[in-house]
């Protein structure tokens, strides 16, 4: 239907609803309990509790206690850093702290409890064919470790596909699954071919100087190789959450998982080649010359994805300033966390601790909100059975935004009140005067001012304003 302004006439320069149209559309129908939903979690965690015992167990009866125990320690200590680095990526947007659990339990339990098992089933059977068992690390372990890995974020995608609102989502995903597994990976290594084959041996200081060694070769100088190698799935799969193209959506974690297993087996292969012939410089070279650089290019890639987050909300929310839900500043505000950090503090200092909360909470929503409308740009969620969901999402979004924006916003004592309508600010003046000022060209002030209320009445089927619902863009609007 057509979105008129009064006088009837249509206006065809309003691109974008008022803000009373989203919310005057009728909210999603309440979700009932779903008993195979809840079937499904349950098994899924018994899945991966059962794993992660049955792999502690495993390991202990073939290192025994002491050894362990000694792993455990040894193989936790660098996770904090890694995991806080993940969450340090994802600052833009934040993930469900229950998927980012189920991820990395995932990684630490099945995956690892899974290759264990392939991995020893294969080194037998190739001792059993006369072949070298290095083969395995080379042509088995990479098939099924980042198999495995990626499994985990590959069904959270087709079961939660709109927690994964981008390549940062994915990548963190598949990056958390990977620390998880060289945790427990580590653990065999550092307690098993570290403490338990030397003090065996030579005693426990043998065992202890091992474990040392051990633990600069495997986490000080290449902690970084399984996330590295699963990320190239979290990737593909980054790619296909932002595709509309169903061809795109398979074919795209399949090359990033078959991009994951050749970096993996050209890493063992470069260690293997180094033990059988006893030439360390050949690792050296693999290590400087071929896996640091990608390395880097993966940080440098990764921190420029970061930015780009910023930089997509600060666009696309402009769409929104247009239709009067947010005002410059606040759309200039969300394009850097410098600047998202100030507006904090300003919320802070004019509505005190539920301010910066409240701010905090209203910068992820826009946050999502952006990446969602992308996302429609795109094509992502329009399809059948589809726009119903995606709108109720942009309308629910929207609510919370306003709800924690009226926190903060016209308490600042020390600004004059300022009314934004979606073209303009109408200012008022010490003296009581109101003058209306265009927007600045640079509004990076992160101070959000008050909203008008909608100009317009909302259409008769609020749904065919939205932007971004198919043929939103013919016809009246």
């Amino acid at each position: 239907m057509s979105d008129l302004p009064p006088g009837g006439t249509p206006n065809p320069t309003q691109a974008y609803p008022s803000p009373g149209m989203v919310l005057a559309a009728a909210p999603p129908p309440p979700k009932r309990l779903d008993w195979r939903r809840g079937a499904l979690l349950g098994g899924v965690i018994a899945l991966i509790a059962l794993s992660g015992l049955a792999v502690l167990t495993y390991v202990g009866w073939q290192i025994g206690p002491v050894a362990l125990t000694v792993g455990i320690v040894a193989a936790i200590l660098p996770v904090p850093l890694l995991v806080f680095s993940f969450l340090w990526l994802d600052r833009y947007e934040p993930e469900p702290v229950k998927y980012l659990a189920f991820c990395f339990g995932w990684g630490a339990c099945v995956a690892t409890g899974i290759a264990l098992l392939v991995n020893t089933m294969a080194s037998r059977l190739f001792s059993q064919w006369g072949l070298p068992d290095g083969l395995v690390a080379v042509l088995v372990a990479p098939f099924v470790e980042e198999t495995m890995k990626a499994l985990g974020p590959m069904l959270l995608f087709a079961v939660r596909r709109r927690t994964f609102s981008g390549l940062i989502d994915a990548i963190v995903y598949c990056g958390l699954s990977a620390t998880g597994f060289a945790m427990v990976e580590n653990i065999l290594y550092l307690g098993g071919h570290g403490y338990a084959a030397n003090a065996d041996k030579n005693g426990p200081l043998a065992g202890a100087t091992a474990v040392v060694a051990v633990f600069i070769a495997r986490i000080l100088m290449s902690g970084f190789a399984h996330p590295l190698f699963t990320s190239m799935t979290g990737i593909g799969l980054g790619v296909a959450a932002r595709a509309a193209d169903r061809r795109v959506r398979w074919l795209a974690p399949l090359a990033g998982l078959i991009v994951a297993m050749m970096l993996h087996g050209t890493w063992n292969l470069m260690s293997t080649l180094a033990v059988q012939s006893e030439q360390m410089l050949i690792m050296l070279y693999g290590y400087f010359a071929v896996m640091m650089p990608i390395f880097l290019g993966m940080v440098g890639f990764v921190l420029w994805l970061r930015g780009a987050e910023g930089r997509l909300t600060e666009r696309v929310i402009g769409d929104y300033v247009h239709a009067g839900w947010f005002s410059p500043p606040e759309a200039a505000a969300l394009g850097t966390l410098g600047r998202r950090l100030a507006a904090r503090r300003w919320a802070r200092r004019v509505a005190g601790d539920p301010g910066a909360k409240a701010m905090r909470a209203y910068q992820f929503d826009a946050t999502r909100l952006a990446l969602l409308r992308d996302g429609m740009r795109r094509g992502v969620g329009l399809g059948p059975g589809e726009v119903d969901e995606t709108l109720a999402e942009e309308r629910r979004l929207l609510t919370a935004i306003d709800a924690y924006r009226k926190v903060f916003a016209g308490r600042d004592p020390y600004a004059p009140r300022a009314v934004w309508d979606g073209a303009r600010y109408h200012v008022t003046l010490p003296d009581g005067a109101v003058r209306a000022l265009d927007a600045p060209e640079q509004p990076v002030v992160p101070v959000p001012v008050v909203l008008t209320p909608p100009a317009y009445p909302p259409p008769a089927y609020p749904s065919q304003a939205y932007p971004g619902y198919p043929g939103w863009q013919t016809g009246y609007r």
